[in-house]
């Protein structure tokens, strides 16, 4: 599975961003898929996660009630909405997919495939 993150840049705090992750090589209908972010210096952070099945959706609780997962498995792609974007959202994004036991996780070991990042950048 090949994965591909669009949609970064720099946004002003407030404002908001929507990151695509485009699978191919196979299909992610039945993967589960999720969203993580890295600064430098620190360790890869979850984001949000959803099961293939459901399906169901985890947020870590600093995008609670801001950011909204969600996919379409006929086009093979992950979405990430993120409002009301703060300065330490700031950090490279990234896609990952995986088959996870338990249909969704967010611990980075889970996945399987990841993709190459892209960057969100919040400031004014």
């Amino acid at each position: 599975v090949q994965l591909v993150e669009s949609g970064g840049g720099l946004v002003q705090p407030g404002g908001s961003l929507r990151l695509s992750c485009a699978a191919s090589g196979r299909t992610v209908s039945t993967l589960s898929m999720g969203w993580f972010r890295q600064t430098p210096g620190k360790e890869r952070e979850f984001v949000a996660t959803i099961s293939w099945i459901g399906p169901t959706i985890r947020y870590a609780d600093s995008v609670k009630g801001r950011f909204t997962i969600s996919r379409h498995n006929a086009k093979n792609t992950l979405y990430l909405q993120m409002n009301s974007l703060k300065p330490e959202d700031t950090a490279v994004y990234y896609c990952a997919a995986g088959t996870i036991a338990q249909a969704y996780s967010d611990s980075p070991g889970q996945y399987a495939y990841w993709g190459q990042g892209t960057q969100v950048t919040v400031s004014s």
